[in-house]
């Protein structure tokens, strides 16, 4: 029964008040304790005078926070991302500075520096005062939802009078290996799972089973397979493409949006979601319309660059903003704490993290965190169709403090609580959610090449061509996806990477994978040109302690894998001379191995590093002691976490493999659940090759998203902001 409108109305003139009054009490202490906060004139005041001026300021500064605040952002929107969050104390402070001087008689001063704390203060505790009554009314819940509702409906012409069959929503856990998550999922020494809430999940309402990656384990790679259903021609994390004389690399924009033409090309559509879909916080957009922190798109400049429309939606609501960059600061010291700790401790493998990765880990774990999971509290409450979002914060950790460290641990258990956070929204969504949980790939522990064995990989190959080797050690820079969208969300310009330079091989990195081409030798290089050349390069690497075995293009045999002591493998013929060097990688290392020989980017040679089975250990030509790339342990076994309802991704029996499998298996969810077909593009398969230079008009700008109608906050534990959609009491 739908209440009376005196009794909205009534309902919404309490909430100000309550909230008017918890703001002036804040106020009232704060310059009490504030000795550069005051609000009486300089010879006093009487107590009934001074909680009149705390009244007005307090309810001059709601009502500049509800009305110039969204503007202000919006105005702000083209600004890079990062340093809108940390301008947002700034902003906040001189909103307050204002509301203090509009009090008569000059009876409220603060100096600025002190505004800063006092707006910070006055935010969260207004919006934890209006999400405390707000939970509680139903109605105000049901009227959001209609609103929203009302406004889908008339943006996509539908009937939403009739039922609507379910809504699917992807989570990507990127870096998340099948076998972490199992342990994550497991009571220990008598404490409760790292990931509560979906060990509650297991064996109740989901089913989990691993899958086997491509060769290339890494996003770049698993996520085009997964969103557009092809990862063709895709080798590595980077690779240099003779062709056009570029380094491509997954995580830049411009490779991306390339990659994600190329691969629609060849699947003969436009992605997973290209009907009623959205895509947040991912490398492609899948085809999805709404987009939200999606790098393919991220090079656009333009007010209705829709990967930055996300920003808006969350930094509209300054409580929102205020929250977010308090957690950045804490996630900042938490680095540096914990890192200080590892040096202290001597902890072994380690690598440096100081420069900017306290700032790119805190972006991951925070920024991206939360603009992401309210973008898709807001797809999931105006009733969108599918729904896939990618959480970074795990892998960014993993790679710098180990796959298995107590502080990747913590992440985690962050990540369950946004995944709460998510399921309960969903419970109160116009329409019915199924939550699927995934992983790209896993990560595998151990130590660096470098710091293994004293030299990089370029060094290794200088040696092996005769050329001068330095005497330091050099640092490989690593390539982990955050940092790229770090670089988008400043606006930065992409970060060349080295190119040819004469005859000079051009050597690359992707975690322990290694590529190896030689620029000024047009198409790839075979076996025995190689020889000519460099007579003993392919032996120096092949029997090199920390290789496991490399990929080479024989003129008479075909794809050949060589390892050590003369061991070979001959993919295209399955002939083994002594013992094949992939034995030790376990089943389907072949397979594997034979598809990516024959993609038309494939390097001159392709390095895989060794692999400890006993240990499960490799070792990362890039400075990370988690890695995923190539070949050897967790990093290739991601995780797939489903409903029931659904049917399962493969027979019994029978192995779920490759990222495009993968990309079947989604999409017949989507069917089961009555969803959109992906439709084929016409003419598609027929269409000319994609340059590397087309990086224009990968995808159609769409109509402007609902996700900045709802202003869900991450998972920290900090007050709702007082824009916050009302959930029932026992999702609070």
């Amino acid at each position: 029964m739908q209440k009376p409108r005196w009794k909205t109305v009534g309902g919404a003139l309490l909430r100000v008040t309550a909230v008017w009054a918890v703001s002036t009490l804040t106020m009232l202490a704060l310059a009490g304790i504030l000795p550069d906060f005051r609000l009486q004139a300089a010879d006093g005041d009487s107590a009934t005078r001074i909680a009149i001026t705390a009244a007005s300021g307090a309810g001059a500064f709601g009502v500049l926070s509800a009305l110039v605040w969204p503007l202000l952002v919006r105005a702000l929107l083209l600004m890079p991302a990062l340093v809108l969050g940390l301008l947002v104390f700034v902003l906040n402070g001189s909103m307050l500075l204002i509301a203090l001087s509009l009090i008569p008689d000059g009876r409220g001063a603060v100096e600025p520096e002190t505004a800063v704390v006092v707006a910070a203060v006055m935010s969260a505790a207004s919006s934890a005062t209006s999400t405390f009554l707000t939970v509680r009314d139903d109605g105000a819940y049901r009227r959001r939802l209609a609103r929203l509702a009302h406004r889908q409906r008339r943006l996509s012409g539908g009937d939403g009078g009739r039922a609507r069959p379910p809504g699917t929503v992807f989570l990507q856990l990127d870096g998340v290996g099948h076998a972490v998550l199992r342990d994550a999922l497991r009571p220990r020494d008598n404490r409760p799972p790292v990931m509560e809430t979906v060990s509650t999940w297991v064996g109740a309402t989901h089913t989990v089973t691993p899958w086997r990656t491509d060769w290339s384990s890494q996003t770049g790679a698993s996520q085009l397979g997964i969103l557009h259903g092809s990862n063709e021609d895709v080798p590595a994390f980077r690779w240099y493409e003779k062709k056009s004389g570029e380094v491509m690399v997954s995580n830049r924009p411009s490779s991306a949006a390339v990659l994600q033409r190329r691969a629609a090309a060849r699947a003969g559509h436009d992605g997973l979601l290209t009907v009623d879909g959205a895509s947040r916080g991912n490398l492609f957009t899948g085809g999805a319309d709404e987009l939200a922190l999606v790098l393919s798109v991220a090079a656009r400049r333009s007010k209705r660059n829709r990967s930055r429309s996300g920003y808006f939606a969350y930094f509209s609501d300054p409580a929102n903003a205020t929250r977010t960059a308090a957690s950045f600061v804490a996630e900042v010291c938490r680095e540096i704490c914990q890192s200080t700790r590892a040096k202290l401790r001597r902890e072994a493998p380690r690598v440096g993290r100081g420069g900017l990765y306290p700032f790119i880990r805190a972006f991951a774990t925070v920024v991206e965190r939360d603009v992401v999971v309210a973008a898709v509290s807001g797809d999931i409450l105006s009733g969108r169709t599918a729904i896939y979002a990618d959480l970074v914060a795990y892998d960014e950790v993993a790679h710098h403090s180990g796959p298995r460290s107590r502080d990747a641990q913590q992440v985690l258990a962050r990540l369950d609580r946004s995944i709460a956070l998510i399921a309960k929204v969903a419970e109160r969504a116009p329409r019915d959610y199924r939550i699927v949980l995934l992983s790209d790939h896993g990560q595998s522990p151990g130590a660096t090449f470098a710091g293994a064995y004293g030299l990089t990989l370029e060094d290794l190959v200088r040696a092996g061509c005769g050329l001068p080797v330095p005497k330091a050690v050099g640092r490989t820079a690593s390539g982990a996806e955050a940092r790229e969208a770090a670089r988008a969300a400043l606006h930065r310009p992409e970060k060349d990477e080295e190119g040819p330079e004469g005859a000079r091989p051009v050597v690359l990195a992707s975690g322990n994978l290694g590529l190896i081409s030689f620029p000024d030798v047009p198409g790839r290089m075979s076996r025995e040109a190689i020889d000519r050349r460099h007579p003993a390069l392919l032996h120096t690497l092949a029997n090199h302690p920390g290789v496991g075995f490399l990929l080479v293009r024989s003129e008479r045999d075909g794809a050949v894998v060589l390892g050590a002591n003369g061991a070979e493998h001959h993919l295209d013929t399955g002939r083994v001379i002594k013992e094949s060097p992939l034995a030790v990688f376990g089943p389907g290392a072949a397979d594997a191995v034979r598809r990516t020989a024959h993609f038309r980017n494939t390097p001159d040679i392709m390095v895989n590093s060794a692999y400890d089975a006993a240990t499960g250990e490799v070792h990362a030509f890039e400075e990370q002691i988690g890695s995923h790339g190539g070949l050897g342990g967790e990093q290739g076994h991601p995780f797939l976490l489903w409903p029931v309802q659904l049917s399962a991704p493969v027979a019994a029996g029978e192995e779920l493999v490759g990222a495009e499998r993968v990309h079947t298996v989604l999409r017949r969810w989507l069917r089961e659940a009555d969803g959109p077909e992906v439709p084929e593009v016409s003419g598609a398969p027929g269409l000319p090759e994609v340059s590397v230079a087309a990086d224009e008009g990968v995808v159609s700008d769409g109509a402007q998203g609902l996700a900045q109608e709802s202003r869900i906050p991450g998972p920290a534990a900090v007050p709702f902001p007082a824009a916050t959609p009302v959930l029932p009491d026992k999702a609070r």
